[in-house]
């Protein structure tokens, strides 16, 4: 069993001359337990915290009647926020209701939650509702659209085609409301892309000149190593994970599927997919904290989506096993989510990467960006006997580094060619 108080007592804390007290590298009393025995048992607890004020309130209506709404400005409403909450939340779960693996205990809070997910969908799309959400079109309105459109493409079955047939017509409608959006020049493009995608995905008309400028573009500002500018420009922050290449590598599969895109650069995109979950391995440190880099830092552990995605897609490098990255993420759960200050006293999230920290978020950050968080739950759509669960811990990368060991050096990738095919 992996100890991270024993792995830090393996790190030297004397460098370059200078010394750190105990007192600055120790970690708080709440992130020094050890891994906890049953990984998966400790996530679907997560996972039920998390969700379960979004989803409770949303199934009962009363989404917009109890739903706090913080944010950065003072502002005291921000109505794009519900819709933030649901998308966000539903495109972090979707692969755990899709599935159906799991003992009798998960599989009764899978059930119970599928039941809530299908009521609060059809609350906010209907037009009669008191919780109808798309009564207005702003930007953010594309964004969070787009999250439940993915996923809907991540659990077709559960979310999509358990529907009425008045509630899909609804979430089309609310969809294709969206169009009157114009995306900024970033990767807000593949917002539009992703609506489009599932337009493509279950036959229903689509715009494929949405579908294909977002891809084409992001082509474009591909950078090289694994990497993409957020539009012309690069960013260094976790946008790569948070949107661009999770939705990217949906949307062109869905494409390819279709036959609207090419394989060879289906292939090219994936093995840029997984050269960044590489390197996202390799930011998670020794104690589960990672670099506080760029905006949107409060969307917490969904700042790791594309590593989570490239387990449940089987997409990782062959030098990184899954249960290293179990372990991993894992340790950035408890690190950040059993923080003092992380849920309010009703068990909503709070604006914060470490607790309650207002000042972290910038002004578009408010209560419903928060449940960005859920994507890293993505493995739970993986079977309780697939190697990511069953197999015996594992240090992950930084662990074996700083503890001595002598692993192979860090490559880059070269091959790509910049552009459009």
């Amino acid at each position: 069993m992996i100890n991270r108080r024993n792995f830090i007592k393996t790190v030297p804390v004397v460098g370059a001359g200078v010394v750190l007290s105990n007192q600055v590298i120790a970690q708080p009393e709440y992130a020094k337990d050890k891994l906890p025995e049953n990984h998966r048992e400790y996530w679907v607890q997560l996972l039920d915290k998390v969700s379960g004020p979004v989803l409770e309130a949303g199934s009962q209506n009363k989404l917009k009647a109890t739903m706090p709404v913080e944010t950065t400005t003072g502002a005291k409403k921000k109505p794009s926020t519900y819709l933030e909450a649901v998308g966000r939340l539903l495109a972090g779960i979707a692969p755990w209701m899709e599935s159906n693996s799991g003992n009798s205990t998960e599989s009764g809070l899978r059930q119970k939650y599928r039941e809530m997910a299908l009521k609060t969908i059809h609350n906010i799309t209907d037009e009669t509702s008191p919780d109808y959400l798309f009564d207005h079109m702003e930007p953010q309105m594309l964004v969070d659209a787009a999250f439940l459109a993915h996923a809907f493409l991540r659990a077709p079955q559960q979310l999509w085609l358990a529907l009425s047939a008045d509630t899909k017509s609804n979430v089309v409608k609310c969809f294709v409301a969206t169009r009157e959006v114009k995306p900024y020049y970033s990767n807000w493009l593949l917002f539009s892309g992703m609506i489009e995608a599932f337009f493509l995905k279950n036959d229903l008309p689509f715009d494929i000149m949405r579908l294909d400028f977002s891809v084409k573009k992001h082509q474009e500002w591909y950078l090289g190593d694994g990497m993409y500018g957020d539009g012309p420009n690069f960013h260094w922050d976790y946008y790569n994970s948070y949107v661009i290449q999770p939705m990217l590598m949906d949307i062109v599969t869905v494409m390819q599927e279709k036959k609207k895109f090419d394989d060879r650069s289906t292939e090219e995109i994936a093995k840029r997919f997984t050269r960044y979950a590489a390197i996202q391995e390799r930011l998670i440190s020794p104690e589960g904290t990672f670099p506080i880099i760029g905006r949107s830092i409060p969307y917490r552990m969904g700042a790791f989506q594309h590593l989570a995605q490239a387990c449940l897609q089987k997409r990782l490098p062959e030098i990184v096993k899954p249960a290293q990255v179990r372990c991993a993420l894992t340790a950035v759960m408890q690190r950040i989510m059993s923080a003092p200050g992380t849920f309010d006293e009703n068990g909503w999230l709070q604006i914060g990467l470490c607790g309650h920290q207002q000042s972290i978020g910038e002004s578009y950050i408010s209560t419903g960006s928060l449940y960005l968080c859920s994507t890293a739950f993505l493995p739970l759509g993986l079977a309780t006997d697939d190697e990511f669960w069953k197999d015996a811990d594992a240090p992950w990368t930084s662990v074996q580094i700083w503890s001595g060991e002598d692993l192979k050096n860090d490559h880059a990738i070269y091959q790509e060619t910049k552009g459009c095919r």
